[in-house]
């Protein structure tokens, strides 16, 4: 890390110096003195609009994420054909309860100097959530509706120069138009770029690496350059590479006379490169330096990573020649408690989670996910399936895409494609999620103008889409018009399409879908697909799923079985807003059962089954806790998760058995069981063994006492005092001894002083509506975690907690520039 830094610093530098002595591209981050208000305005040429009573913000930002959940807010009367439903029921929480909807106008004052008259001025938007229409001084700039895509409109006929401009940006949520939580506002990063006529044009290099090896590598760079001037000149562009020291490793220079577009194609030779991959994932940045006749006009940025990809019918995925099995996520693109708007530190605590669990790799349902997430991925090392669409042609939400697919589809897949084909993290472009159109005659046409699109922007990367209806996709040939055909769902068909159509490429686009409540458990201890309890909970034993899906274990076992399937992702790496399956029906809760992680980011034990199969870490963990005064004399099933041959379990120092891992079923694969076990209090102990019987490891969950007090740790104890910067906070209640108490349900108030602010507070409970930017919550299971966020004052934060008659804690993180 400290080596990419090094480069980072390097190129900032060099910018920074350019900028200064050279007069040439600026980039200026639109993130402060922001106004805000929530409902709608006379906007038009009225500059003068009254805002004094806006509130005064920084984005990126979330409106709705702040506001009190209300089951009313987006209540939908619907079927859902995906879930197997036949006909309308009433669903609440299925955006999240959140107020995401109606009208959010966002004014900004700019100043660009009169040095600037003569330059070429753009504003980007990373996303803006939704309908988006931009104005300046009043003026209709353009539009944009789809929420995820990227986008730039130029404001230089429209900018008074040397004087103060207001750029204003009005977005609308329509209701039902989505089938999860959004988020709302401008969620993502806005920059104002100010350029010489003569430039890289938006998203201008393309990047690729047609030659790899550990000897050599070609890499092939084409740069659109921009001429928006009469005036004539001899234009060249000089292409550095250099690696993460900052050092020079390959150059190429190229000249041209003026055209109003120059397309510059150069291949750079470089010998023994550093590869790209997911356990190194080493960068490169290239340098476009355009001149014209002699001075530098401009200087564009590209980071890229020298990797090779392929995808084969019987060997899978191959990363630079070798099988790579895809040990993949779903992830929607909400961080939880803080909402929709991105985060750097939030995002690098989920990657860093999945991380550690042994994941490689991640598919952004379903939309295109934020830059930073694909900059993090690159720098950390995973594998990314971009995924665009959810909706086609046919609705699956009464204002979903559907009404926007025929003018701008092309527009928002060339955007999306453009913008992230530089990433070396991304292997795959989603061209739909699930489409209505699998069952339709029109959905091979659609799938082979999506697939054209995508080929045209980036012939190296290979189009999927997920199917659920796979054998309809089969039929009406939609299936043959993507590259590599993804698979939900369907474990038991991976074998019979192989050998049917042996010519498709397949994965397992999105699996499982198994849910849990983190800490819960139910009784008995039985596999179904039916699942409903009156709390609105579900079992962490890891055996109830969707009426579609199956347990961790079965998909597990396909995936081994099966060399030519490429992998999986799983549904989901972390609980999202919204859809609560299956409590979808007129019930409190207001987000996911399926993931991983909770909510909060807590890991629920199926974590510790996928990081037996997938990690290299050695992994001994037992559930269900060991509190069960209600189950005296009674069965309370214990199930082992480990990737130790086999395990001893002792009940209060009474050997239950020695369990091994086999193939006797699929259940004894990768979990081992006592299935008779007794409750009786005091504790459980799993001792590991190895093949020789040796004592390897332990691992004991005992019977905790009283609540007596709360105990908070930090994931970090420094942050950067840039006022976006976050720490996550757990917080247990505890017994005198330090046991955790796996049940209790202990209101906590919480408060922050000094250099910091509480941002948001979540117990990963599906049914809490307490609001997350409230400064107390009950505890779900024992638990819950606190985020407090930095401010721009380098200091300490003090972060402290009571409840009731609990010994309170405090703790003091230190922030720094």
């Amino acid at each position: 890390m400290k080596r990419k830094n090094c480069l980072l610093f390097f190129v900032l530098s060099v910018l920074s110096t350019w900028a200064t002595e050279s007069d040439i591209r600026r980039v200026i981050e639109l993130e402060d003195e922001w106004k805000f208000i929530n409902r709608d305005v006379r906007e038009g040429a009225a500059i003068d609009l009254d805002d004094s009573d806006w509130e005064v913000m920084s984005i990126p930002h979330d409106w709705a994420i702040i506001k009190p959940f209300d089951m009313n807010m987006d209540m939908q009367r619907t079927q859902v054909i995906e879930d197997g439903e036949t006909k309308a029921l009433l669903r609440t929480g299925r955006t999240g309860a959140l107020n995401a909807f109606g009208v959010g106008w966002y004014r900004k004052k700019i100043i660009v100097s009169e040095q600037d008259r003569g330059k070429k001025i753009f504003v980007e938007f990373d996303g803006a959530m939704s309908l988006a229409k931009v104005y300046l001084n009043g003026n209709f700039i353009g539009e944009w509706p789809y929420g995820y895509t990227s986008f730039t409109f130029e404001l230089t006929d429209k900018i008074k120069f040397g004087s103060e401009n207001i750029l204003s940006v009005r977005l609308e949520n329509l209701p039902e138009s989505s089938r999860y939580y959004t988020g709302a506002g401008l969620y993502r990063g806005v920059r104002l770029v100010i350029l010489n006529p003569v430039h890289v044009a938006h998203w201008g290099t393309f990047v690729t690496t047609p030659v790899v090896s550990v000897d050599k590598a070609i890499v092939d760079v084409r740069t659109n350059v921009c001429v928006r001037t009469k005036q004539k000149g001899k234009i060249k562009l000089v292409t550095e590479i250099l690696d993460q020291e900052g050092k020079k490793v390959a150059k190429a220079i190229s000249t041209s006379h003026q055209a109003d577009s120059i397309f510059y194609h150069q291949k750079l030779q470089m010998k023994s490169p550093h590869l790209w991959s997911v356990s190194s994932p080493y960068l490169y940045s290239v340098l476009s330096k355009v001149f014209v006749d002699g001075k530098m006009a401009d200087c564009y940025l590209t980071t890229m990573g020298i990797r090779s990809i392929d995808f084969d019918t019987n060997k899978g995925f191959l990363l630079n020649g070798q099988p790579f099995k895809l040990k993949g996520v779903c992830l929607h693109h909400d961080l939880g408690p803080i909402g929709a708007a991105v985060n750097v530190a939030a995002l690098k605590r989920q990657l860093r989670l999945l991380k550690e669990m042994g994941s490689n790799a991640i598919r952004t349902s379903h939309n295109p996910p934020s830059r930073e997430f694909l900059q993090l991925t690159d720098s950390m090392g995973f594998v990314v399936q971009v995924e665009a669409f959810d909706e086609w042609k046919v609705a699956k939400n009464l204002n979903g895409y559907h009404l926007y697919f025929d003018e701008w589809a092309e527009k928002d897949l060339r955007a999306m494609i453009r913008r992230d084909r530089n990433h070396p993290s991304v292997i795959m472009w989603s061209i739909g999620n699930e489409v209505r159109e699998q069952k339709m005659p029109e959905g091979k046409e659609i799938a082979k103008f999506l697939t054209d699109v995508c080929h045209q922007e980036d012939a190296t990367r290979p189009t999927t889409s997920g199917f659920n209806y796979h054998m309809d996709a089969i039929r009406n040939g939609l299936a043959d018009e993507v590259d590599v055909v993804g698979l939900n769902y369907k474990p038991h068909d991976y074998a019979k399409l192989h050998a049917k159509y042996p010519q498709y490429k397949l994965y397992g686009s999105e699996t499982v879908s198994t849910w849990s409540s983190r800490g819960i458990y139910k009784f008995p201890v039985q596999e179904t697909s039916s699942s409903w309890y009156d709390d609105y909970q579900l079992s962490s034993y890891d055996l109830e799923h969707a009426r579609w899906s199956c347990t961790p274990d079965i998909e597990l076992a396909q995936q081994e079985h099966c060399d030519f399937i490429m992998g999986e992702f799983v549904w989901t790496g972390f609980d999202y807003l919204g859809e609560p399956t299956p409590y979808n029906e007129a019930t409190p809760a207001r987000s996911s059962y399926f993931g991983i992680f909770d909510l909060a980011g807590m890991k629920k034990d199926r974590f510790y089954l996928y990081q037996s199969v997938w990690s290299d870490e050695k992994v001994l963990h037992l559930l269900p806790h060991w509190d069960w005064e209600d189950r005296l004399g009674q069965v309370v099933p214990v199930h082992c998760y480990t990737n130790y041959p086999k395990v001893e379990l002792f009940v209060n120092g009474v050997s239950q058995g020695i369990r091994e891992r086999n193939n006797s079923t699929v259940y004894d694969r990768y979990r081992l069981r006592w299935n008779d076990v007794i409750y009786a209090p005091g504790e459980i102990k799993a001792v590991a063994l190895d093949v020789n019987n040796n004592v390897v490891a332990e691992k004991i969950v005992r019977t905790s006492g009283t609540p007596y007090k709360i105990k908070m740790k930090a994931d970090r104890d420094i942050m950067l005092a840039d006022g976006k910067d976050l720490i996550y906070v757990t917080v247990e209640v505890q017994d005198k001894a330090g046991n955790l108490c796996p049940r209790s349900s202990c209101m906590l108030f919480f408060t922050v002083s000094g250099s910091g602010k509480l941002k948001a507070i979540c117990n990963g409970d599906p049914t809490d509506q307490t609001s997350f930017a409230s400064n107390y919550m009950r505890t779900f299971n024992g638990k819950m975690v606190v985020i407090i966020q930095s401010t721009k004052e380098e200091g300490d934060i003090e972060l402290s907690v009571i409840g009731g008659k609990l010994k309170g804690d405090s703790i003091t993180v230190r922030t720094k520039r």
